[in-house]
């Protein structure tokens, strides 16, 4: 199975998603999207597979998020991936892809259900104990 993350190595749920889909047996495609961004095509296709709008897909915390005006409602979907485009921090993070689905994995144990072969227990960064 080919699992996809978009990653980013400083976001702590991000690092649990990748250890838990690594503890799993898989080695994935690490897509580090603040270096190597998706494009316009693959945000969309992104925000389709997960089930969500773009402006669902937008992270606040951390981000230009309100400097950049991105809460008025009145913004369209390229308008929203153009400030994607412009700053890859605005993506929420991480976002996996697996033939099992799309999901951002928020929390980090959301990925098992993207995995074949998901860990029965698994112990995050922050000590706390995932158990299935």
């Amino acid at each position: 199975m080919t699992v996809t993350i978009f990653h980013n190595p400083q976001c702590g749920t991000s690092r649990n998603t990748l250890a838990m889909i690594r503890a799993s047996g898989e080695e994935p495609v690490i897509i580090e999207y603040l270096n190597t961004p998706p494009d316009r095509k693959k945000l969309r296709s992104l925000a389709t597979a997960i089930g969500v709008s773009v402006r669902d897909m937008l992270r606040e915390k951390g981000t230009p998020y309100a400097e950049l005006g991105l809460s008025d409602p009145a913004l369209s979907d390229d308008q929203l991936i153009d400030a994607i485009l412009a700053h890859p921090i605005l993506l929420q993070r991480p976002i996996v892809e697996t033939r099992k689905g799309t999901r951002m994995c928020r929390p980090s144990e959301a990925v098992l259900d993207l995995l074949d072969n998901p860990v029965k227990s698994f112990t995050k960064e922050d000590g706390e104990v995932i158990s299935r």
